[in-house]
């Protein structure tokens, strides 16, 4: 019998879960604004960036201000880009401005404008990740980067790049200039926590191992290690000779022991490590 996944046998318990990851995720993002970000005046990009730089210019409520540019931009990207952002991604652009007014009048953790970058970007990011894991988003600038994608050919990354450089560099200007290096670094900080969020921290390796002695290094990886090994088709691109390349992921706390495996039965072998993320299958993670 084939066994069932998590989503098809609660299926209601799925969605809730995702709606769940999707509110969650907008009140860690308005928590890492108002606490980190808005008191030291970093405007690390999006809309809550630029609700920052309005309320220096202005002194308009942040929360207002990202209600104002968040659902035209919602409207545009359903209208422009079609029905595809789904409910889900509307409750997080209403949820976001939301939490942000309701938790508008917290103090300050810290007035250190580099602390608030460092942690309102972890904090933030930490936010859209579980916005992402809800397969959703807030809207905001990610929706202005893929209209301005469709009409100009630009890459999604490129665009992403463009509005937020903009931002940065206008926060520089309303600001100072180290306002605005501030926000490039919380910038980094949140786009580094949302891959962590996602991917999570790398506890695997995926070796590539190229050796005259395959069978001999097969058999030592599965006696010594007790891990699978898949052999790739290749061909060398000098002398044209067929060379099988053997692939093997281990955990980390493995990787010191496949090494010596390599350097016993074949020091000669050429060895390329990656990191692995996301493991599914036998040995690792099921789901």
């Amino acid at each position: 019998m084939k066994e069932l996944t998590y989503s098809s046998r609660n299926p209601v318990q799925h969605v809730i879960k995702e709606y769940l990851f999707v509110i969650a995720g907008a009140a860690v993002i308005a928590l890492g604004f108002n606490v980190f970000l808005f008191p030291n005046q970093v405007a690390s990009g999006g809309v809550s960036g630029i609700s920052t730089i309005l309320n220096g210019m202005f002194g308009w409520n942040a929360g207002l201000v990202q209600y104002a540019f968040n659902i035209p931009l919602f409207i545009a990207g359903v209208l422009i880009l079609g029905k595809k952002f789904g409910f889900k991604s509307l409750v997080g652009t209403l949820a976001l401005p939301f939490f942000v007014i309701v938790t508008g009048d917290w103090e300050a953790w810290t007035l250190n404008p580099l602390l608030g970058a460092i942690f309102g970007g972890i904090v933030v990011g930490l936010g859209i990740g579980l916005v992402f894991k809800g397969n959703a988003s807030t809207g905001g600038t990610d929706l202005l980067a893929q209209i301005i994608t469709k009409y100009t050919g630009l890459t999604l990354g490129t665009s992403v790049l463009l509005i937020d450089g903009i931002i940065a560099i206008s926060a520089a200007i309303v600001f100072d200039l180290e306002k605005g290096l501030y926000a490039l670094i919380g910038l980094y900080v949140t786009t580094k926590t949302i891959d962590i969020v996602q991917l999570g921290f790398s506890q695997s390796k995926m070796v590539y191992i190229i050796t005259k002695n395959e069978s001999e290094v097969r058999d030592a990886i599965y006696r010594e290690i007790d891990r699978g090994v898949t052999k790739l088709p290749a061909i060398g691109g000098y002398t044209g000779e067929e060379r099988p390349v053997l692939m093997v992921v281990v955990y980390q706390t493995e990787f010191t022991k496949l090494k010596q495996v390599l350097k016993t039965v074949d020091p000669q072998a050429f060895v390329i490590v990656s990191d692995a993320y996301e493991v599914l299958g036998e040995g690792f993670k099921r789901s």
